[in-house]
């Protein structure tokens, strides 16, 4: 698939206990549905081609070597199909019977895989049935149909577009799991044909369990679990599969389904890849054999996955969890800095904003942490041209209701003067008159952090940062920045629950007034009815836009073509095409340009999956922006 995606299908097919024959239909069937969606691998349940639960059936010799034959018949009833398919099913190999999976491409069983860590636990006694995998040499050859077979318990499966390792059943609840062996070996995708039996809880704990293997592997990780047909003399099987990738369930099917059924999403291979290539773990490879399929790549570019327009947003079941974790490690980084420095005081400077607004939360909770009283922290509010009566009527009530010490400094004669001591003219609303306030602003905090024997706490966040949206030198500096690493979509959601969580009506109203007030740095005059004019989001785009832009750009490292594929379907109906490359373009051109900024910000802690300082991105500042422009032009194009 275009832009490192692979369409993978978990497949559970309705089963007849012991038919053999009928169950190879409805895997064919299967196979076909998988096909006409452009599928590249189409996972089958453990034992599916038997039943799992078709008991000493599997010790007799003339009922596995039915099992080799319908293994050879969906061989040839699937030749001219690309999808790779992988089937559970029993193999004799030496005079011992081996629970395993066979892979299958176009009319070729390509390999097979018995299983190593057999269970003999619950329902299950497979060493009773099955020999393990562990006693077969590297390099086995099995006999099926008159072919000699590869016949490896652990192999990597290459193709054009990803590579793959299978671990069988049980084998994922290893101490040292077979997955984990392949992950390393350069496996991107596991998957993992199972038969476990339905019990209270027992989906949960694998969905966890898939969700951890798929994190720590750094891999897309595919189950399809026995469903309906298997016996119920004992057990139910619930046919539940899912498909993950990278801690994150992408797909999952519904439980206890009579039919047979598929599930289908997009595993993104380019992503694990960027995960692994700075992570040295991955750099050991422990020679497993490569098995070499040659597929056809699929053309398909069409995404069942929803993507996520705001990535930086926690689901709603761990949103109130999330937030107040990241605003504790803003608390709690804020209170050593200031125990550490000794500081008798914080300054802040308050515009009625959103920034300014969540480093004083953070502060009131620092000093809170420290015992110490609200009146330490020290909150300039600081009106300029451009302050509207909002922002600074919310400013002073907010300060007012969380007990700081308020001080209140116009900039508008110190700017004047400064206009005459330059030469510049006071009409002339350019890049010079707005940053003249910004540096005016940054240079009276400093100075009364100087008097007071305190810090000043930096405001900016790290979406202003990736665009350079910051007046060097003005507030561009602190001495510690609590936002530098919240992005503009989460500081809006992280303010909705603090006022959720004030206990106190008039701090909420205030608190919820700043989040649905426009987003503007104020530095040029206000309308006639003294409401702000200078919108930020008019001037350098949507910071949703931004924001999803720069977790894929630095997150996951891709390419501005992928970018624009996925915010096309991210931003359905909310963007069109043109607008989302217009602002794609601007964001790659400001990142780059703007990176001086970022190469000498002040300390600030870092609460989440990015950052922009040295430690979380490392770029000189003269790196040219020329070829990410010109990546952004060509995305014409791109049709997909």
């Amino acid at each position: 698939m275009m832009h490192g995606f692979i369409k993978t299908v978990t497949a559970v097919p309705a089963i007849s206990v012991g038919d053999i024959h009928s169950n190879a239909k409805s895997i064919i069937a299967l196979i076909e549905k998988a096909s006409a969606l452009d599928a590249e691998i189409v996972l089958f349940p453990e034992l599916c081609l038997t039943s799992s639960t078709c008991g000493d059936l599997l010790t007799q010799p003339h009922y596995i070597i039915e099992c080799e034959n319908a293994l050879a018949g969906i061989a040839e009833a699937t030749k001219d199909i690309n999808t790779i398919a992988v089937i559970g099913t029993p193999v004799a190999y030496r005079n011992s019977t081996f629970n395993c999976a066979a892979v299958i491409h176009k009319g070729e069983i390509s390999a097979i895989v018995p299983k190593n860590t057999l269970c003999n636990r619950g329902v299950t006694n497979e060493s009773r049935r099955f020999a393990s995998g562990t006693a077969v040499p590297t390099g086995s050859k099995v006999q099926i149909a008159g072919k000699d077979i590869p016949f490896e318990p652990k192999a990597i499966f290459s193709t054009p577009s990803c590579s793959f390792g299978i671990e069988i059943g049980s084998e994922s609840e290893s101490p040292i799991p077979t997955g984990a062996m392949l992950a390393v070996a350069g496996a991107e995708i596991i998957l993992n044909p199972s038969n476990q039996n339905e019990e209270v809880g027992s989906t949960r704990l694998t969905r966890e369990r898939m969700r951890q293997q798929s994190l720590r592997l750094k891999c897309g990780y595919l189950l399809s679990n026995s469903g309906w047909g298997e016996s119920t003399s004992h057990a139910v099987y619930s046919g539940y599969s899912a498909i993950a990738e990278c801690g994150s369930i992408i797909a999952e099917s519904k439980r206890f389904i009579r039919e047979g059924h598929i599930t289908v999403s997009e595993i993104d291979v380019e992503k694990i890849r960027k995960e692994r290539i700075s992570d040295s773990a991955f750099a050991h490879h422990n020679g497993l054999p490569y098995i070499y399929i040659n597929q056809e790549k699929s053309a398909c570019t069409t995404l069942t996955r929803a993507i996520d327009p705001a990535p930086f947003i926690p689901s709603d079941k761990e949103k109130s969890a999330r937030f107040d974790e990241i605003f504790m490690i803003q608390a709690t980084a804020l209170a050593r800095r200031i125990e550490h420095t000794r500081s008798r005081s914080a300054l802040i400077g308050i515009s009625g904003g959103l920034d300014s607004t969540l480093a004083l939360l953070v502060a009131v909770k620092a000093f809170d942490i420290l015992g110490r009283p609200h009146s330490d922290i020290i909150t300039v509010t600081m009106p300029g041209f451009g302050t509207s009566g909002r922002t600074y009527s919310n400013a002073m009530e907010l300060m007012k209701s969380l007990g700081t010490t308020i001080k209140e400094v116009s900039i508008k004669d110190a700017c004047i003067q400064h206009f005459k001591d330059i030469g510049h003219d006071i009409d002339s609303h350019d890049i010079t008159y707005e940053n003249s306030q910004a540096r005016e602003r940054t240079q009276i905090l400093m100075d009364i952090a100087n008097q007071q024997n305190g810090i000043v706490i930096g405001t900016g966040d790290m979406s202003e940062l990736a665009l350079g949206w910051a007046t060097y030198n003005g507030d561009h500096m602190s001495m510690y920045g609590v936002n530098a690493s919240v992005p503009k979509t989460l500081m809006q959601h992280i303010i909705r629950w603090a006022a959720g969580q004030s206990g106190n009506e008039d701090i909420a109203d205030i608190l919820l007034d700043i989040v649905g007030t426009p987003i503007s740095p104020e530095l040029t005059p206000t309308d006639e009815k003294g409401e702000i004019k200078q919108k930020t989001e008019d001037l350098v785009g949507p910071y949703e836009l931004h924001d999803f832009f720069l977790y894929n750009f630095i997150c996951n490292g891709y390419s501005p073509a992928k970018i624009y594929f996925l915010a096309k379907a991210a931003f359905n109906g909310t963007y069109d095409d043109e607008t989302i490359k217009k602002w794609l373009k601007t964001f790659m051109w400001r990142f780059f340009t703007q990176q001086f900024k970022r190469s000498c910000m002040p300390d600030g802690p870092r609460t989440g999956c990015c950052s922009l300082d040295a430690q979380g991105w490392n770029m000189p500042s003269d790196t040219s922006p020329a070829m990410f422009a010109r990546m952004c032009d060509e995305i014409e194009n791109d049709k997909n």
